[in-house]
């Protein structure tokens, strides 16, 4: 069983090979092995959440599979296709207008005026 959603998600999404891979910590250092610790170490990934680009060889692959469940990794056209969303997200929205003074009356079509002028006539 995988434990969470989005693990079992990750690994049925097919990955490209890619140059580059773009390695995100998604959990954090305390409770962990030493070994694993001096992994992310030699990887630079030392805070939670942060990003390093990486060069896909053969020692970084053995490296990302001994720390698997601890990093979230993307290939260059994900990285990029999620900091486009998430810049579409932070783009600035035109402002909303309030206008706090009384609105004048709208004036009554010609014929709506007609029909009550008629009414009150009968």
């Amino acid at each position: 069983m995988s434990g969470s959603a989005f693990n079992a998600f990750k690994s049925r999404v097919p990955v490209a090979w890619s140059p580059r891979l773009y390695i995100t910590l998604v959990r954090g250092l305390p409770g962990t092995r030493r070994l694993h610790r001096r992994t992310l170490e030699a990887m630079r990934l030392r805070r939670c959440h942060r990003t390093v680009e990486h060069r896909t060889t053969p020692s970084l692959l053995g490296m990302l599979t001994q720390v698997k469940r601890l990093v979230a990794v993307e290939t260059e056209e994900m990285y990029n296709a999620r900091k486009q969303a998430e810049a579409e997200m932070r783009a600035p929205r035109p402002p909303l207008v309030v206008s706090h003074q009384p609105q004048p009356p709208a004036p009554k079509p010609a014929a709506a005026a007609a029909v009550g002028a008629a009414t009150t006539a009968q």
